[in-house]
């Protein structure tokens, strides 16, 4: 499957890797969810993910959006095996985002946590900060 250029996969690791630059938008998220939602058919077993939003230059969402979205994650991955989903971000905009988007996955099998520093996103991830910075 080709991948956009900001879309890496780690087979090895089972990890999924987004980098948006520019500006984060409706667009830019409905193409990842769409890659993810993919990769999830394609390949029929868990992955983790990773998104680093600290290149990006602006977001351009709405609360109403980061819901629909989430809501729709949740329901399109139920029943299916656990898997964690890191947002390393500093934009205050954001972390409010991608903890409300942490707060409406609760209880389903994807797990989200909101981080500011790589090392510990790496941590929890259970890889090397390496891996998340290769081809950056």
């Amino acid at each position: 499957m080709k991948l956009a250029p900001d879309i890496e996969f780690h087979e090895d690791i089972r990890l999924l890797v987004f980098r948006p630059h520019g500006v984060i938008d409706e667009a830019a998220v409905k193409r990842v969810v769409s890659i993810l939602e993919d990769l999830e058919a394609k390949l029929q077993k868990p992955f983790n993910r990773f998104s680093d939003t600290l290149a990006a230059d602006e977001v351009e969402l709405n609360f109403k959006y980061i819901i629909q979205v989430s809501l729709c994650r949740r329901l399109s991955y139920a029943g299916h095996p656990p898997v964690k989903s890191a947002i390393l971000a500093t934009d205050s905009t954001m972390i409010h985002y991608a903890r409300l988007h942490a707060l409406l996955t609760q209880g389903s099998p994807i797990n989200v946590r909101v981080f500011q520093d790589l090392k510990e996103a790496a941590e929890w991830l259970g890889v090397f900060v390496e891996r998340l910075t290769q081809n950056a």
